[in-house]
């Protein structure tokens, strides 16, 4: 069932970097994943090793008031180094709970301290049961976007895991047919079929479960870094298509809330910025954020895409790229925004302009001494 996506996943370099290792390539495509916002779960991002880390300071005392009854259960955080991941493990350190963070590479983690951080990965079965041991909740990376099914889910129920929070893609809760018969449509058909079937193998399983959806993440104005740091000009097709991205921290907020609280058992949360920001809107408020001017070129899309190919982009993914930014040109294509975060966290998602500022120094030009 997911073989198809994992394919297209692998196909994705900034789907999963582990899969497409030159740096190069890599800067040529557009999304992270459509309506999908997650990066591999051992590299933050394409350009910074670590997120800045974005925490609420009210959290610690929600946390308390609200779900006192597994305050001392081990919380096990899966993708911990990415960029929504790495959030949730800041928010938990910051609540006062146990955490454990699985990853690949526990010696490159940069985590806090206070998180315990273990080896763990979905395709090496023999690491599961030191990361999995006395942990009762898990903030669950889509694994099976990346890889086949080893068994992960079944076997953390049998170590005694009650509730999964699902790290899992708005394109989950898109009918069938959305965004046509094309490239667009199949790409995001693939994608609903993946993370959908992780959900369902998440339910299916006799625990708790929450689906946290997100759009697409602000953190995908990253692939731009290399060209505002060189020349301070970002080259693309449609300058005036947008979506209602959204900061990796608004979903950690989210995630968080599930692993903490009995209130989202059971329901899946899309989550999105509160309003479109177009292209040429991101990059200047990047520009903002660094105090310099930094303008967005707009080029035809078939020059964009034979320069995406040049970069090392499949036909595929430059195809379904470029239909992904004409559908949101006059508004938000097939993901227009939700009110999820205000109704679950009570005030308004954070701005990509927040976003741009907290992400300043993957943009500003580095100075070699």
């Amino acid at each position: 069932m997911l073989t198809s996506a994992s394919n297209a996943a692998r196909r994705g370099a900034l789907h999963h970097p582990e899969h497409r290792r030159n740096r190069t390539a890599t800067k040529a495509y557009s999304y992270i994943c459509a309506m999908c916002g997650f990066r591999d779960f051992d590299l933050a991002c394409v350009v910074t090793a670590a997120a800045p880390l974005v925490v609420d300071s009210r959290r610690r005392s929600i946390a308390h008031s609200r779900y006192s009854k597994r305050s001392n259960v081990t919380i096990l955080v899966t993708g911990a180094t990415g960029n929504v991941g790495r959030q949730v493990v800041a928010q938990l350190v910051q609540a006062g709970r146990p955490v454990r963070a699985m990853t690949r590479r526990p010696q490159t983690s940069r985590l806090p301290d206070s998180a315990e951080v273990v080896l763990g990965d979905f395709e090496r079965p023999d690491t599961w049961q030191a990361a999995l041991d006395g942990v009762r909740s898990v903030y669950l990376f889509p694994f099976a976007y990346a890889a086949t099914d080893h068994g992960f889910v079944a076997e953390a129920v049998k170590a005694g895991v009650t509730r999964f929070v699902v790290h899992s893609a708005a394109a989950a809760g898109f009918a069938p047919g959305t965004g046509g018969d094309g490239t667009l449509g199949r790409h995001l058909a693939e994608e609903r079929e993946a993370h959908r079937g992780l959900e369902l193998l998440v339910e299916d399983c006799g625990a708790e479960w929450t689906h946290v959806r997100p759009g697409l993440l602000a953190a995908n104005a990253l692939r731009w870094a290399d060209q505002i740091r060189t020349g301070q000009v970002v080259r693309g097709p449609y300058a005036a298509a947008g979506y209602p991205v959204v900061h990796e921290a608004d979903v950690a907020d989210v995630a968080v809330a599930a692993l903490l609280t009995d209130d989202h058992v059971g329901v899946a949360h899309t989550v999105t910025g509160s309003a479109k920001v177009s292209q040429a809107e991101q990059v200047t408020a990047i520009g903002a954020a660094i105090g310099v001017h930094v303008r967005f070129e707009e080029l035809d899309p078939a020059e964009a895409r034979t320069q995406w190919l040049r970069d090392g982009s499949d036909e595929e993914t430059a195809d379904w790229m470029i239909a992904l930014l004409a559908d949101a040109v006059d508004g938000t294509g097939a993901l227009p925004p939700t009110d999820t975060y205000l109704r679950v966290m009570g005030r308004l998602p954070r701005t990509f302009a927040r976003w741009a500022n907290d992400h300043a120094a993957d943009f500003r030009p580095q100075v070699t001494r």
